[in-house]
């Protein structure tokens, strides 16, 4: 079963996992006001986690074209050679 300790955050795979399974509870089972609630305010400490995980991986995506000299991005699979 999962905590509902915000100070210890999981990784990106075990947080979507998480509020998958916050939101399964919620609509499944009988909770009350206050636990509802408290399943609630976990689930958005997960999605802000999350986001700020998926932030820093852009930007740690941008770093990396921009040290390569790329400007823009390419679409994956599209071979400029075969022109």
């Amino acid at each position: 079963m999962t905590t509902n300790n915000t100070d210890t955050l999981p990784s990106l795979e075990a947080s979507l996992a998480e509020v998958s399974e916050l939101i399964d509870k919620m609509e499944h089972t009988d909770l009350t006001l206050e636990q509802s609630l408290s399943q609630f305010e976990r689930g958005i400490t997960l999605i802000k986690h999350c986001q700020k995980i998926l932030s820093e991986a852009e930007q740690k995506v941008q770093i990396l074209i921009q040290a390569n000299n790329q400007e823009t991005l390419t679409d994956y699979g599209i071979d400029n050679n075969d022109e």
